[in-house]
This record gives structure tokens, sequence and C-alpha cells, in this order.
């Protein structure tokens, strides 16, 4: 399906049985594309004025994550998840297993959360060179998380569609396999192609993940935000950053940045399938606030008519 059928008129001329299926198709899929696009989370950087962008340009119905770095810590996550959780959002931080030190430090974590009325989590492994603590990697926090009994609703892990830049595909599907039974939500790391996330998690499924697949999409953002986020995170001279999202990143260099239209178009006759799992969009804002949600509400309203 072109990126364009979804908005495209009625056709003129016969109106035979082919027709009117095609016309209804077309219906079902717009419908199932409008309510994906409504329950999309969006994914923020803790950055000082995030908190008011938000107030300003998300709905509350918006379901939100706030990443965590190597260069900004986990309190900053944390402070930022408590304060939009105090304003009515459901906001889940990115705990990265590298930066918590200990059980008892970790059980501070999941006691802070709990209090700030926040049901959800995302785990990762992270970024640092070197584990500050008991926790190398995202599956040994996830099972000490489960050892601990904790309270959220949610908990959410990482995949990978195109692969990962410094790890073999057999350790990464090894990892998934392993950290599914820990997880209720399964979020893909940015790629462009819908062939190759659907593939991906057919293979997924096949290999016994039967974990909810939200894709992960850019939202609408520039070439020079980009690079602005990117030098904020202190990421711009990484290497490690550099061979990640090589991909990612000469697509937003190209002329105007990017719109995930044709993305998200391409995977919504696929939305609800029962070979693989994908479910919805987890957009990657870079705190493109303002155009990302206009562009949400706009696609809802065409969509809708």
């Amino acid at each position: 399906m072109s990126s364009d059928i979804l908005d495209a008129a009625t056709p003129s001329g016969s109106d035979g049985p082919s027709d009117r299926e095609g016309r209804a198709t077309a219906r079902a899929q717009r419908t199932v594309l409008a309510r994906a696009l409504r329950n999309a989370s969006y994914e923020i950087l803790p950055f000082k004025n995030t908190e008011e962008s938000v107030l300003a340009h998300v709905p509350k119905d918006v379901a939100l994550t706030v990443t965590t770095t190597e260069a900004r810590g986990l309190d900053r996550t944390l402070e930022l998840t408590e304060r939009l959780s105090g304003h009515g959002y459901a906001t889940a931080p990115h705990l990265a297993a590298r930066l918590v030190r200990d059980e008892a430090h970790l059980v501070d974590i999941v006691a802070r959360m709990r209090e700030a009325g926040v049901d959800s989590v995302f785990v990762i492994g992270g970024d640092a060179p070197e584990a500050a603590g008991e926790f190398p990697d995202a599956l040994s926090l996830l099972q000490r998380l489960d050892a601990v009994g904790h309270p959220f609703r949610t908990v959410g892990i990482g995949g990978y569609p195109e692969g990962h830049g410094t790890i073999s595909d057999e350790l990464i599907e090894k990892a998934l396999r392993d950290k599914a039974p820990h997880a209720t939500q399964l979020v893909t790391q940015l790629c462009f192609d819908a062939g190759t996330i659907l593939r991906w998690a057919r293979r997924v499924r096949a290999d016994g993940v039967a974990t909810p697949i939200r894709v992960g999409i850019p939202g609408v953002v520039s070439r020079q935000k980009l690079v602005r986020i990117a030098a904020g995170l202190g990421l711009g001279p990484s290497a490690r950053f550099l061979a990640k999202q090589q991909n990612m990143l000469w697509r937003f260099f190209l002329p105007g940045g990017y719109n995930p239209k044709r993305l998200v178009e391409a995977l919504a006759p696929q939305l609800g399938g029962a070979d693989h799992g994908i479910e919805g969009f987890h957009v990657f804002t870079f705190n493109e606030l303002e155009k990302t949600e206009a562009w949400r509400r706009d696609r809802i309203a065409r969509l809708s008519s």
C-alpha cells in the first residue's frame, strides 16, 4: 500500500464487489491506525525545559517514558518522572542497569516510584562503559526487580530490528529470549524500514517471544535538533553512538529532517497481526514535542474524517 492510499478519496467509476471490498479495507486500516496513534507513547529527554514543554504541548492521556543517560545520571530521570507523574501523566523512567549500584539502591528507586504513583518502568542495560555495581545488564536488573517484589504494572524492554552496533545478533536474540519472561512490553529501537521491522517481529515471535511490541518511530525532528540533542547528551563524538545510530543519522541529515507518515502508514495494514505481535507505536520525540504532537493530532483528524 502506498503512503497516500490511506488519505485518498473514494474512487469514482464502477462500484463492484472488489471496489467495495477495497474501500472497506482502507476504512478499517484508517480506523486501526488512528487508534494506534491515539494510544502512542512518547519518549522524552530529561533536559532543563522538558517539564515545561510537556505541560504546554502533550495531553495527559499520552503515556511518557523518560530516558536515562550516563552523562546526566539516573537521578535526573527519576526526578522528572516524579514531577510529571504529579502533574497527572502516566510516566515511566528508563532504569539503566549499569547506573544502579546494588539491591538497596534498587529498592530505594522502587519505593520512590511507588510513592510518586508510577506504575511503569523501562529497563535497559545503559551505555556506561563500567557498571556502577551489581547489575551489568538489563537481565540482571529485571531478575532482581522480580526478586524484590516490584509493584509495576508495565515493564518495558528494548528490541533491535536492525541489530546492535557492538553486540552480535546471536547474543541480542538470546538476551531478548531471557528478558521477555520478566517484561510486559517490547519497544523497538529506531528502524525506518517497515519490511525489516515486520521480518524481525515475526522472527522474534517464532523464537518464542510473545511480548506485545510497540514500534519505535521518530517524531517530527529536524536535523539541527538532532545535532543539538546528541551534543547535549554528550553523544556527539561517541563512537558507540555513531556505530549504533549511523542509519538514523544518515536519514536525519536529509534536507528538512524526518516525518514518520510513510513508516506508520506502511505498518498500518499489519497492526494487530497474530504472527508478529506489533500493537502500536512509541515515538522518540527528541523533545520536539510541539511539532510531533501537532503531527499526531493532524494524522488522527485526517484518518478519522
